[in-house]
């Protein structure tokens, strides 16, 4: 069935990379960064990212948040305001911090590149983190700033998150990396049940993006991908469906960008040029407000 988009003519007509970062390399502030990742173990800055986005006719871009601190946020939105294909930040701010959490919201409050937060909740130790009372506290706090949150876990987690978002039923969410599915092994239940299951809540949007980290990073196809790719449509919908690069972790698969492009490209010829349209650019305009 075809989607109507409702968006303002311009806002139809703009392909969008919904998820992407920057850094300026230091083995101290990216940790995660392991010594076996030489491929992103430089720095990637927007000199790097606009040849990329104006090669693949991509009007406009998410920066996405890679450390945990109000120095990096304040830095992604001061690149921002450099950069106009930065059409918006995902940035961190301290969720657990009590009253803490609104006056750094305070901070950028201002800032209208500001478009949502995010917390690296994949990495904590607590396979729950995402139900704590004090993180649930400060998520309650984005709303009234207009801010979106994007989610990050693994599939294991998506019973927990299923629950987190029913508590914030007039928050705005959107998933990173489809959840994180063992694609490597090739497993898709229950990753699958539990996708269709958040996917009842409307107010969940989904990136397709962060797939070919998760697969054999040497050795994946997009025929490996495809049932992954068919079931994020059947659940959320082009509607609700937005493309992300997620570069330049995506070179930890020995690939650039292209061929991550063109694989969600032709995964969604099938789909009407509306439905298409949606995904490469009217979803992400329409979640995060650009």
């Amino acid at each position: 069935m075809s989607t109507t988009v409702s968006l303002p003519d311009e806002r139809r007509l703009m392909n969008i990379d919904a998820h992407h970062h920057l850094w300026k390399y230091s083995a101290a502030e990216y940790g995660w960064i392991a010594p076996e990742m030489r491929a992103i173990r430089r720095d990637f800055l927007p000199e790097d990212l606009e040849p990329l986005m104006h090669h693949f006719d991509i009007d406009g871009t998410v920066a996405v948040q890679a450390r945990q601190t109000l120095e990096e946020t304040a830095w992604l939105l001061d690149l921002a305001a450099k950069h106009p294909v930065i059409r918006g930040v995902v940035g961190w701010v301290p969720l657990t911090d009590g009253a803490g959490v609104k006056r750094s919201l305070e901070q950028f409050a201002g800032n209208p590149k500001l478009r949502g937060v995010r917390h690296v909740v994949q990495d904590e130790p607590d396979p729950r983190y995402i139900l704590r009372a004090d993180f649930n506290e400060g998520v309650s706090a984005l709303h009234e700033f207009g801010l979106r949150y994007d989610i990050l876990i693994f599939e294991r987690h998506l019973p927990a998150a299923i629950e987190f978002v029913d508590r914030h039923p007039s928050q705005t969410f959107i998933l990173d990396h489809v959840a994180k599915p063992r694609i490597k092994d090739g497993i898709l239940s229950p990753w699958d049940r539990n996708m269709r299951e958040l996917a009842k809540r409307q107010n969940v949007y989904c990136k397709l993006s962060g797939m070919i980290t998760e697969a054999d990073p040497q050795h994946w196809t997009p025929q490996i991908l495809q049932p992954y790719i068919d079931v994020v449509l059947a659940a959320f919908g082009p509607r609700r469906i937005m493309y992300g690069s997620d570069w330049p972790v995506m070179l930890l698969a020995g690939n650039d960008y292209a061929r991550w492009y063109r694989t969600v490209t032709v995964a969604i010829e099938k789909l009407s040029k509306a439905e298409q349209a949606r995904i490469m650019g009217g979803t992400a305009a329409e979640a995060y407000g650009i």
